[in-house]
């Protein structure tokens, strides 16, 4: 068999130099028949060779599976979607990417228990600022390997302050211009089909507001054909009372919801593996212990049963349809149970 092998590369070796030996005639002396008929024998063989490739290439981009861009305000942000990124990037075989538009340094208040983790006296706002960005980026980082996360943006804009109003960071804090105009190159240069930003209720962080209005604002400024489809996440669980209603945010018209509830849920609770006792909160519990600087993230373990997703008004109504097929792949589950 290697015999035959090495037999072959050889036989190969000489055709490409009697190749290019019979290119230098063909280009030489065009007119000549002996250039014409090889030029048609291997033109032939060429475009045989194009079409199979073609062939080859849109069967692997009909494979793969969707494109999903997370935008936020902070590292640690995504652990909201934590679950639906882990599936689409295993089990649909999809991509994700995030976008973070600051790098958290204001979240030095809850890092106490950091400090003995980093050596850093972390709690100290001097030290924190400084440290943390580095920090937390490589938090995330790890983080984003255990969901699937493909590429992470960090933008770099200044986390001045935990507050509720969304005119600190777009009026002060960020440089809204040049973050418009990533985002944009970022949606640009790779057709997702979907954006995840978290809901702007009136109760969530003012960051977190002011992200999901930039994510909504560049994803609108895109030619309809191109626009993915954007929605936004929130949290529930199964012994809530109350269903969650959310509409509009303030006068910001491009926050508008279709209808006034979440369209989309993933339950994160359902059991799977040996006697059903694994589900999916243990990979977003191992997500955020990633975010070892933040003390309070590390309370949101084991909380909270659905992650729920909001349609925005902005899209497509022909888009719900693309929706609902998503969220039915997510459903299934993938692991064979054995029997013991």
């Amino acid at each position: 068999m290697k015999e035959r092998h090495e037999i072959y590369i050889f036989t190969e070796l000489q055709n490409y130099g009697f190749l290019t030996v019979l290119l230098y005639f063909i280009f030489k002396y065009p007119n000549h028949c002996i250039s014409k008929f090889f030029y048609f024998y291997y033109m032939k063989k060429i475009n045989l060779i194009a079409v199979a490739l073609s062939c080859l290439f849109s069967i692997h981009s009909i494979a793969q599976g969707p494109k999903a861009l997370v935008v936020t305000a902070h590292p640690d942000d995504e652990t909201g979607m934590a679950a639906v990124i882990y599936k689409i990037t295993h089990d649909l075989k999809g991509t994700v990417d995030q976008c973070v538009i600051t790098n958290g340094e204001a979240g030095y208040k809850y890092s106490t228990l950091g400090n003995d983790y980093y050596g850093l006296d972390l709690t100290d706002p001097e030290v924190g600022r400084a440290n943390l960005p580095r920090i937390r980026k490589q938090e995330l980082i790890n983080a984003g390997k255990i969901i699937g996360m493909n590429n992470i943006f960090f933008l770099d804009q200044k986390d001045a302050h935990y507050g509720l109003d969304e005119h600190e960071p777009l009026d002060t804090s960020w440089n809204v211009s040049w973050v418009s105009a990533r985002l944009k190159d970022i949606l640009t240069k790779t057709k997702y089909d979907y954006v995840f930003c978290l809901l702007p209720t009136p109760e969530t962080h003012g960051g977190h507001k002011a992200a999901t209005l930039l994510a909504l604002r560049a994803v609108k400024d895109l030619p309809e054909t191109q626009r993915p489809i954007i929605l936004g996440v929130s949290g529930s669980t199964k012994t809530d009372t109350t269903i969650q209603h959310f509409t509009q945010l303030k006068a910001y018209t491009e926050t508008k919801i279709d209808g006034d509830t979440a369209l989309y849920k993933f339950d994160m609770s359902v059991g799977f593996g040996f006697k059903a006792i694994l589900n999916y909160k243990i990979i977003v519990n191992w997500e955020i212990a990633e975010h070892k600087s933040q003390g309070t993230m590390q309370l949101y373990m084991n909380h909270g049963d659905y992650e729920d997703f909001w349609y925005f008004a902005i899209n497509n109504p022909a888009g719900k349809a693309k929706c609902a097929a998503l969220f039915e792949q997510l459903k299934k589950i993938p692991y064979q149970t054995r029997t013991y």
